[in-house]
């Protein structure tokens, strides 16, 4: 086990070691870190090596100059320069907060930005100010729509964070394949197969190979095949990549550069800039009074919670389990695997620091 506040501050030296400014590393190891305390461990500080992967290849700028390049008074398409995605992020759900501040809702699409860790840090921040958030990005090329062999879309992560009063923020973050590509990055660290619907073969059969997208093989939609509901997945994924690639100006489909941990770093870019998201802020009185909605929103929790349940089972609501594995996780540290420890500690000797 490893302390938050150790992991934060290694990840935030790191970040500063590559350039980063001091405020700039410490709001990217805060957003990595916040994946490792809520049990997201496929997008915590196992990234970091990818991150400085990036910077290594020329493709990851640490000081980027982040500016809004079109704007309505409720939209904008912000510029990321290159810059971490973790930073790029804030900034641009910021801009939607902002943004719906005056017009009631704000929508930002991004460009030429990079891998933003988990969805749901993004789409959090509103709650903060009585809105709802909403985040999505897409990324590398992993994954095969229904019946494809080939690898056209990423696992295009959605989230929706809702405020309530008493109650904490109803929370949505999910990609939109079977299961993220980090959740197989695990099981190749502990050396075990795959759940049967995770992944194709290489002549688009089912797999339970954890390595099955690395040699030739794809990721698979939510809902793994058609009889199951894939092509809902496939259709989650495209909205996610329309709306963060095409919208926004950066690349799209089998052409949005990879992050590094996906088994290549060649991008076949060129029908955009860089990496894309998409973030939305909504504020609640647009509709009907804050307070009002979030009392409604306690009793919507309350009743879902208290739903009765299969034997031995709880009914949580979408959020629960990540909130409580933050709680259990400040107290008794983060569980970081062997291998990403030692990834961690070479990457400390590189620049003479100590995890």
């Amino acid at each position: 086990m490893i302390q938050a506040n150790t992991l934060r501050s290694f990840t935030e030296q790191i970040f500063g070691a590559i350039g980063c400014s001091e405020a700039d590393a410490r709001l990217a190891a805060d957003v990595l870190v916040s994946a490792d305390l809520r049990g997201v461990d496929s997008h915590g500080v196992a990234r970091l090596p990818g991150y400085v992967r990036l910077y290594d290849n020329g493709r990851l700028n640490p000081t980027p100059a982040i500016k809004i390049v079109h704007e309505t008074p409720s939209t904008a398409v912000v510029d990321g320069d290159r810059g971490l995605g973790l930073v790029v992020g804030p900034w641009a759900m910021q801009v939607a907060i902002d943004k719906a501040r005056v017009a009631g809702t704000g929508w930002v699409a991004v460009r030429n930005s990079n891998h933003f860790g988990i969805a749901g840090y993004h789409a959090l921040l509103a709650t903060d100010h009585d809105m709802i958030g909403q985040a999505m990005t897409h990324a590398a090329p992993l994954v095969a729509p229904t019946f494809s062999l080939d690898k056209l879309l990423g696992t295009n992560p959605i989230a929706v964070a809702i405020p309530a009063a008493t109650e904490p923020p109803f929370l949505a973050d999910f990609a939109s394949t079977a299961v993220a590509y980090g959740k197989l990055e695990i099981l190749q660290r502990k050396g075990q197969p795959a759940p049967l619907g995770w992944a194709q073969d290489a002549d688009g059969q089912p797999t339970t190979d954890s390595n099955a997208v690395k040699n030739g093989g794809a990721l698979l939609p939510l809902g793994s095949d058609r009889e199951h509901g894939s092509h809902k997945g496939y259709g989650l994924g495209a909205i996610v990549d329309i709306f963060s690639g095409v919208l926004s100006g950066a690349n799209y489909g089998p052409w949005v550069p990879p992050f590094a941990t996906a088994g290549f770093m060649s991008a076949n870019e060129g029908v955009g800039v860089g990496t894309g998201h998409f973030f939305g802020a909504m504020r609640i009185d647009a509709f009907r009074p804050a307070a009002e909605f979030k009392n409604h929103m306690d009793t919507w929790i309350q009743r879902f919670r208290s739903a009765k349940a299969v034997a031995g089972k709880q009914v949580l609501v979408p959020g629960d389990p990540e909130r409580l594995m933050e709680a259990e996780r400040l107290q008794a540290g983060i569980p970081v695997h062997e291998t990403v420890v030692q990834q961690l500690e070479h990457l400390g000797e590189r620049f003479g620091l100590k995890l």
